[in-house]
């Protein structure tokens, strides 16, 4: 019996490693994505802009995504062959607001001569501070989750299809058709998370990782987060017995936890305060399992809301 367990557990292993490497190809990783002859040639940081630039591009674009599904973005690294594919495409799409540590020098670098036109996609939004009680109280400190709120993806849904039509003015009428249509999406998604949350009792959302501040803001929520802005971040002693107070005086029956980093403390802290757990998709890229699905931006943000509107209410 022990050998077939370790047996199956290694085939399991073996499956899930093909299934990383297979699905990371077809989500357009720069390692795999190739650029394309008689096509605008996109490349973008991370799976939210991957997204907006594919619904923009349609037919007439090829866009690489530089992060493989199932891999978190803060603390990634492109290797050179990245930035060598992204240097050469006509359109880099980039989220700003500290998301890409490398980004700047990857900016810089490129020669005077280039033409690669280049998109800060959360240009334009309000942005929000850092966590004060981890001291990213200055100007060099935001919140970078912008896309996770339908309102800001508006914003930066229009930032980027300009910037579609300045790097190729001859398929504009085709980019602005497709704006068209992802903003009406969009804007349908924005009126189901107003009208939806408006209704819910609490709104206090307990959250593994400072990922929400913008869905919270333009939803009327408040965000208790155990961790800061990196999910790597490890809660001091502190913070956590602060955050389980919070449960226990607050009455609060979920913590929230993500896919992509350990939800291990998540789940840790909501045994000690007796309560449940569940997931909210901060959507910084997909896993496998999702990209074999389909799953894309709206139906993670609308399973998103549904676990919302069910543990608030």
């Amino acid at each position: 019996m022990f050998i077939r367990k370790r047996w199956l557990s290694t085939a399991a292993a073996a499956v899930s490693l093909f299934l990383l490497a297979f699905f990371a190809a077809g989500c357009g990783s720069a390692g795999q994505g190739k650029l394309v002859a008689g096509k605008l040639n996109v490349v973008t940081s991370f799976y939210p802009l991957y997204f907006l630039a594919q619904s923009i591009g349609g037919a007439d674009a090829n866009v690489i995504n530089m992060i493989p599904a199932g891999v978190e973005p803060h603390d990634w690294t492109p290797k050179s062959r990245d930035l060598d594919t992204a240097s050469k495409a006509q359109l880099f799409l980039y989220n700003g607001a500290g998301l890409e540590g490398w980004v700047d020098d990857f900016l810089q670098g490129l020669p005077g001569d280039s033409k690669l036109v280049t998109v800060e996609a959360s240009e334009g939004i309000t942005l929000l501070p850092g966590n004060p009680e981890d001291g990213e109280t200055d100007s060099s400190h935001v919140d970078p989750h912008t896309w996770v709120s339908p309102k800001s993806m508006l914003i930066m849904a229009k930032t980027v299809a300009d910037r579609f039509a300045q790097a190729d003015p001859a398929h504009q009428a085709a980019y602005e058709a497709n704006y068209g249509a992802l903003k009406e999406k969009l804007e349908a998604l924005d009126r189901e998370y107003r009208a939806r949350l408006a209704a819910v009792k609490n709104k206090d959302i307990v959250t593994s990782h400072q990922a929400f501040g913008y869905l919270a803001r333009d939803y009327g929520l408040r965000q208790v987060a155990i961790m800061g802005l990196s999910p790597d971040a490890e809660p001091k002693a502190r913070d956590l017995l602060r955050i389980s107070k919070f449960v226990k005086a607050n009455g609060i029956k979920t913590i929230f936890f993500e896919e992509l980093v350990s939800d291990e403390i998540a789940k840790t802290l909501a045994r000690e305060a007796k309560v449940s757990t569940t997931v909210l998709n901060p959507l910084e890229g997909l896993t496998p399992k999702q990209a074999s699905k389909g799953e894309d931006y709206f139906s993670l943000m609308r399973a998103n809301l549904q676990n919302l509107v069910q543990a608030l209410q």
